[in-house]
């Protein structure tokens, strides 16, 4: 075990990051541990010191993250980009600012390569998918990692690329260039080179809006994947009616295309994947009336149910939710929001510098899935990040943590299938451009306010 410095920290060793996230003395920083055995075999010794530790402070649990992580910094250099998505558990996001990396939502998590050209290592503590994203940009001396490869997305584990060629073969052989995918980037790289060979383009909650406008002036069909509620939202946005949208299942089935089904599909606009996130449907319109009538403001993301998003007063991605409440409400206001449960129990934190009260729209009386957060993203914690940076710092970065294009992660077993280097380019090439083409729409459109 490396040798902690020393151990007394003060509110001033604690910077305010960027995203106004700040570290208290005497609050804890982790919400769960993990059990020993849910850690790779090179992280097993510093998850050891970790759940050692007296207590989840940050008087006890940075003085041990800064043994390890202050060398590991200064051997890299500035080649290194830390990064993290803002649903992230407490002790991540409150952490990675620390250590002058940044949190972002995932769009902007996706072009740091391009915008950093000159940085050679970027580590990400988010799902793998969003550190894939970054590898599809990535220059051919950039690396990526992840602090945890099993750390998954269920709305992606229904859309995996085996799930969706079925039905993407079936519904190209009938209408050929007359249809695109759009991918949500709540998929594999795979399924966004998908989206870039048949001309479509990959989306984030904060640019769907713009994307699905573009597609749909190319005057062909849309299928969208994984998403259905995010699809349907959007669909309302840009103006697609209910009756031209066509919904598939999720999973193995939604690869079953009978000729009946089709034959509802040739009258469609819009195909949907039938693939959700568990995190947000749990909202119900009558979480939004509860608060509502006590005087609450009430914010969603667009992964909510078009019911829900149809009523609450404002939707917007997890960078829109945070900048609407710390930024852009009156000093004082009371807010519901609908998302992650970790985002919200960080962005209630912060907001109540502002006298700003922020409460989970779930969390009303019986309400049994009350600050619901990603389980999966939380499989991030600081064990993870220490022992990834100490490893890298010695040029033992553990393969399975290196993210490259097109690689597919069981979030189970953490077996990981990897395609050749020929694999790889035909992925990578693909892929990046259906990114490019959302990142070409995105700058170049004015930013979305809903």
């Amino acid at each position: 075990m490396a040798t902690p410095p020393d151990a007394g920290i003060s509110a001033a060793d604690i910077p305010q990051g960027l995203s106004g996230i700040r570290l208290e003395p005497d609050i804890p920083i982790c919400q769960t541990d993990l059990p020993l055995d849910w850690y790779q075999e090179e992280f097993k010794t510093y998850a050891e010191e970790y759940l050692a530790l007296a207590d989840r402070k940050p008087e006890t649990v940075l003085p041990w993250m800064d043994s390890y992580i202050r060398p590991a910094l200064a051997e890299i250099g500035s080649d290194l980009v830390l990064l993290a998505h803002y649903y992230m558990g407490g002790e991540i996001v409150k952490l990675v600012e620390r250590y002058g990396g940044m949190i972002a939502d995932s769009y902007l998590l996706a072009r740091q390569a391009v915008l950093h050209p000159e940085k050679r290592l970027f580590v990400e503590s988010a799902v793998h998918f969003m550190a894939e994203a970054i590898s599809l940009l990535a220059g051919p001396d950039q690396q990526v990692w992840i602090t945890n490869p099993r750390s998954g997305c269920t709305m992606e584990m229904m859309a995996k690329e085996f799930m969706v060629a079925p039905a993407w073969e079936r519904l190209h052989e009938r209408y050929g260039d007359g249809i695109m995918v759009i991918a949500y980037m709540n998929t594999s790289g795979r399924i966004k080179a998908l989206a870039g060979a048949s001309g479509g383009a990959v989306c984030t909650s904060s640019n769907a809006g713009a994307i699905m406008s573009w597609a749909r002036a190319q005057g062909r069909k849309i299928l969208f994947v994984p998403d259905q509620h995010l699809g349907r939202n959007v669909a309302a946005e840009v103006g697609i009616p209910p009756d031209r949208i066509h919904l598939l299942a999720a999973g193995h089935e939604g690869g079953e295309i009978d000729a009946q089904r089709l034959e509802s599909i040739d009258r469609a606009e819009l195909i949907l994947w039938g693939s959700f996130c568990g995190v947000h449907t749990v909202f119900l319109p009558e979480h939004v009336d509860f608060w509502r009538e006590r005087g609450y403001r009430v914010v969603v993301h667009p992964e909510c149910p078009r019911e829900v998003v149809s009523v609450a007063d404002a939707a917007g991605s997890t960078r829109f939710l945070w900048n609407h409440v710390m930024r852009e409400v009156p000093d004082g206001t009371r807010v519901a929001v609908g998302t992650e449960g970790h985002f919200v129990r960080n962005l209630s934190e912060q907001a109540r510098r502002r006298n700003i009260e922020v409460v989970h729209l779930a969390d009303v009386p019986g309400g049994e899935q009350a600050g619901c957060g990603c389980a999966t993203m939380s499989r991030n914690d600081p064990p993870h990040l220490v022992a990834l940076l100490d490893l890298l710092r010695d040029g033992r970065g553990p393969d399975l943590n290196r993210v490259l294009p097109g690689d597919v992660v069981d979030e189970i077993s953490g077996y990981r299938e990897r395609l050749d280097p020929e694999g790889q380019s035909r992925v990578a090439a693909d892929a990046r451009k259906a990114l490019e083409k959302m990142i070409e729409i995105t700058e170049g459109s004015e930013p979305r306010t809903v």
